[in-house]
């Protein structure tokens, strides 16, 4: 059964370029990563956040049941400059989902830290965005998910290496 891969590939053979193979497995892997991005705005849509708002709070997140950071290391994990995240940690603050605290030794200091709505919403999102992975990956059995994520790290390790050459 042909898929929209094998129709892209027979409109283009002989036009432009390309290896069969690997013109297949780039373009499944841009289309793979194309629904897993829908999939993850309709989650969060479902959850009332939008994209800048999640990767904030997943950033918290991760810091463990706390969710605590100051707003310089969440900046640069963000790759956002200082203003852009003020305007940030505003927008998240009037919607109730984190909250700006001093510290208690060090009034200059800081901290950024999860809400319980906050932390709910982040949960709710990743349990969706969860979801419809399991789904999409689901088709395949565990050792086939298994030889695939070894045959994907193994392409993302040569990139990797490429951009940044080990001495």
């Amino acid at each position: 059964m042909d898929d929209s891969v094998d129709r892209h590939i027979a409109r283009w053979r002989g036009t432009a370029p390309f290896d069969d193979r690997v013109e297949a497995v780039v373009t499944r892997m841009q289309f793979l990563v194309k629904h897993v991005s829908q999939a993850k705005d309709a989650a969060l849509a479902a959850v009332g956040l939008q994209d800048f708002e999640f990767e904030t709070l997943h950033r918290l997140s991760a810091r463990g049941e706390g969710g605590r950071m100051t707003p310089s290391e969440l900046a640069a994990e963000l790759k956002l400059s200082p203003a852009g995240m003020t305007g940030r940690l505003d927008t998240l603050e009037k919607a109730g989902l984190v909250r700006r605290t001093r510290d208690v030794e060090d009034r200059r200091r800081v901290d950024v830290e999860l809400t319980e709505q906050g932390r709910a919403s982040w949960l709710k999102a990743m349990g969706l965005r969860g979801e419809v992975e399991a789904d999409m990956v689901g088709v395949l059995g565990r050792e086939d998910q298994e030889t695939l994520a070894a045959l994907l790290k193994r392409l993302l390790l040569h990139v990797e290496n490429q951009d940044h050459p080990q001495k």
